[in-house]
């Protein structure tokens, strides 16, 4: 088989390649080349992805990624620049987290040992069913969910926390919300206020979620079943499902809680209109120190105020 070239996606997929559809980017496992796995990684325009490498137990992980088309920037350790057509990025040079941001629409060539690729390829696209069965239940919700997963990850990375959590956050980010697949349609999208009776079955989106994630056939989603079961308790204890207060609440679940409330407020619902990020940010600091845990608002405070995320 001749190597690829720079197509797109929807060509692949025609001729019968595995396809992952994410909410910000679509990949296209094209085979195996000395021992690497090849992927088209397809990003969509004004979104991002992020690069953690992991040797694992090998001494020799190859990890890169290469622009074949599209403006893509680049940043690492606060610094950002944009890549160049053809250029290639070595994820093993790099210790910490590196993030992507598509500028357009852009087309990048993944090489990486199969045996580490595939089998988060293939689970990828089992997960990402979970995903599309709440987008048929809440289109606002799923994506809803890839912004969180987007915005937690880009906290824990300035608050420089363990790379080593960046998997368990950004699946329980991301499923923050899978609990509400089992909440009734006409109760989820209600349009007014929700009677007492609705709001305790709403509330059990949160543990429904976690037994979810527990009892999933991707047996490592469960070490992210916490952060879904905490991200509505309150700093003050007054949160569900557990009344837990400041350090009980992990700090995982405590950041997803925030970005949490600030995407809800700046979103259109079809019970009220989005505020502006000013008076969102106003909202945030009423409520560090009881709602909210202070560090993680602050940090995102800060992270917007330096525009160092694409709100």
């Amino acid at each position: 088989m001749s190597k690829p070239k720079n197509q797109s996606y929807r060509n692949y997929e025609q001729s019968g390649y595995p396809v992952l559809r994410l909410g910000y980017a679509n990949v296209v496992l094209l085979g195996r080349w000395d021992g690497l796995s090849n992927a088209l990684f397809s990003l969509h325009k004004n979104s991002t992805f992020w690069v953690k490498y992991d040797m694992g137990d090998s001494d020799e992980v190859i990890e890169s990624y290469t622009l074949l088309d599209g403006t893509l920037e680049m940043e690492y350790n606060g610094m950002r620049r944009i890549i160049e057509i053809g250029e290639t990025i070595d994820a093993s040079k790099y210790e910490h987290i590196i993030s992507f941001y598509g500028e357009t629409e852009a087309e990048i060539l993944i090489k990486m040992n199969f045996e580490k690729f595939e089998p988060s390829f293939f689970e990828s696209k089992l997960l990402q069913k979970e995903a599309d069965v709440i987008q048929t239940i809440d289109g606002y919700t799923y994506m809803h969910c890839n912004r969180i997963k987007d915005y937690s990850l880009e906290v824990w990375n300035y608050l420089k926390l363990p790379v080593e959590s960046l998997t368990r956050l950004r699946w329980g980010a991301y499923f923050h919300d899978i609990g509400k697949r089992v909440i009734p349609i006409e109760i989820l999208n209600k349009p007014g206020k929700l009677t007492s009776e609705e709001w305790e079955i709403m509330k059990t989106h949160t543990t429904e979620g976690a037994e979810i994630m527990r009892n999933h056939s991707v047996k490592w989603l469960e070490d992210s079943a916490f952060i879904v079961e905490q991200h509505h308790e309150r700093y003050d204890g007054k949160g569900y499902p557990y009344g837990l207060r400041g350090e009980e609440i992990t700090l995982e679940a405590s950041i997803v809680s925030v970005v949490d409330a600030f995407d809800a407020m700046t979103t259109d619902r079809v019970y009220k209109k989005a505020l502006s990020i000013k008076e969102a940010v106003k909202e945030l600091e009423k409520g560090k120190g009881t709602q909210f845990k202070p560090v993680v608002v602050d940090a995102l405070i800060d992270i917007l105020k330096n525009k160092q995320f694409r709100w």
